[in-house]
């Protein structure tokens, strides 16, 4: 078990501590769990950008299993951790949607001036190559912005990405975007509605269970549970996975290295945005793993990883994939397990490459219908969020501290529940200030900066994470 006097999870709550090496199998089902959490999230994003810019099946694949690939090498990096590089803790990395409607903006502008869609996804994928020394550069500056970056702000944003995260489960629940997009008169039919809710109860009852193995499976046997039944009902379109390759080779630089150079600017402010999300969600994994969330081995872990995504997203890059970042959904898994040990992050890390190398095992887990998924991850999207206000419990909340709580939040899910606000706003501004975790994360961080702060407030930010029980 873990042994850290500053970790913030109960005794109780960890079965396997980060240092911790559970049995192989125990390891694998973990593991397993985390992988069902993650990877329509990974996929996702390549999905939505090759729909966008018409790729053909043949590169659309590609760049789903580069995504995959990526995803798994970065991870093994963050967790094993080399030199400063990586967080050393379960922080897995995935393909980050921030950069989502860039890139699908670079993609076009490239095709609209009469380039091929290889020359699309090089000329993306080499500014971002050169962009990604902006994360780095900013995570050798972390242990002097703690003070700015405070447990009350890394509370906001964290319990920011939960909500963000919350909409994404719910509209799985109903069927997925594409159901309420294209045919809203079949979206939350019963049908879906009761195939998630078999997952949920499934995974309540499981989790509840005194019995380690069924505390531990909850989610995976959650999910099978639902698969079977939708398998059963006909909803599991095997045929989708039946045209992809066997093997799957990465190529560094396979699409060419081309520069858009006005698409510069706005790249980086999406990497520095980025680092505000990454501190979040590690300050999370800390919290949920029974680590120290204070202390010179915190503030090395934020550092180690927030550089470890900059890397990352360089390899990314380089191996024909968008930048990664680390994934705040796990944090949701680690809690409900009590599996925090990093042996089960090579697991994921292995898995990963796996996936990527031969595409169709990939495959099986991308036809999980929507409602069977949507019923975990809700659960676990709404984890991330109690872990947030959690992390904002731990802080005295005086009037500034329920000031900074009230605008970062409002503001933040206004700009999620009505984009329009930002109709008048420049392209780069609403691609910025469009996202609820960065215009609530911002704004955190500016009202903590120039509100002053009581001097009870200050001793109390100086030990307030190891305060949480």
């Amino acid at each position: 078990m873990s042994d850290s006097t500053n970790g913030q999870a109960n005794a109780t709550d960890i079965i396997f501590g980060l240092n911790d090496k559970p049995p192989a199998f125990q390891a694998f089902l973990a593991a397993l769990q985390h992988l069902l959490a993650i990877f329509i999230g990974i996929i996702t994003p390549p999905l939505i950008i090759g729909g966008a810019l018409g790729l053909n099946p043949e590169l659309k694949a590609y760049i789903i299993s580069m995504a995959l690939f990526v995803s798994g090498i970065a991870t093994f990096i963050q967790i094993k951790k080399f030199g400063p590089i990586g967080s050393g803790i379960l922080s897995i990395q995935g393909t980050s949607f921030t950069f989502l409607g860039l890139s699908i903006g670079i993609g076009l502008s490239v095709k609209a001036a009469g380039g091929t869609p290889e020359q699309a996804l090089g000329t993306i994928f080499g500014v971002a190559l050169i962009c990604s020394p902006i994360e780095m550069i900013f995570s050798r500056f972390i242990p002097f912005l703690r003070k700015i970056i405070t447990p009350l702000v890394s509370g906001i944003v964290v319990t920011l990405i939960g909500l963000s995260l919350i909409k994404v489960g719910i509209t799985d629940i109903g069927g997925g975007q594409w159901l309420l997009d294209n045919k809203p008169q079949f979206f939350a039919s019963p049908q879906n509605l009761m195939l998630a809710g078999v997952v949920l109860i499934s995974i309540i009852i499981l989790n509840r269970s005194s019995n380690k193995w069924l505390r531990m499976g909850a989610i995976v046997i959650g999910l099978l549970v639902g698969y079977t039944i939708a398998s059963f009902l006909g909803l599991v379109q095997y045929g989708k996975i039946s045209s992809l390759g066997i093997f799957t080779a990465p190529i560094p630089f396979r699409f060419g290295f081309h520069i858009s150079w006005p698409h510069v600017i706005p790249m980086a402010l999406l990497f520095l945005i980025t680092t505000v999300e990454s501190i979040g969600d590690l300050t999370a994994t800390s919290m949920v793993s029974g680590e120290p969330i204070e202390g010179d081995i915190y503030v090395e872990r934020i550092a180690g990883g927030v550089l470890g995504d900059g890397v990352n997203s360089a390899l990314a890059a380089i191996f024909n994939s968008f930048p990664n970042t680390t994934f705040s959904q796990n944090n949701g898994v680690i809690q409900m397990t009590g599996v925090a040990s990093r042996r089960v992050g090579f697991w994921i890390a292995g898995l990963l490459v796996i996936f990527g190398l031969f595409p169709i095992v990939g495959g099986l887990f991308s036809i999980i219908p929507n409602p069977v998924l949507g019923g975990a991850t809700i659960i676990m999207f709404g984890t991330v969020a109690a872990a947030g206000i959690k992390i904002i419990a731990s802080s005295i909340i005086d009037r500034r501290g329920m000031l900074i709580m009230a605008i970062s939040l409002g503001l933040g899910l206004g700009v999620s529940f009505r984009p329009e606000i930002l109709g008048s706003f420049p392209g780069i501004a609403k691609q910025i200030f469009g996202s609820a975790i960065t215009t609530g994360g911002l704004t955190a961080i500016f009202l903590n900066v120039i509100l002053p702060q009581s001097l009870r407030q200050q001793s109390a930010d100086g030990d307030a994470y190891s305060n949480i029980k």
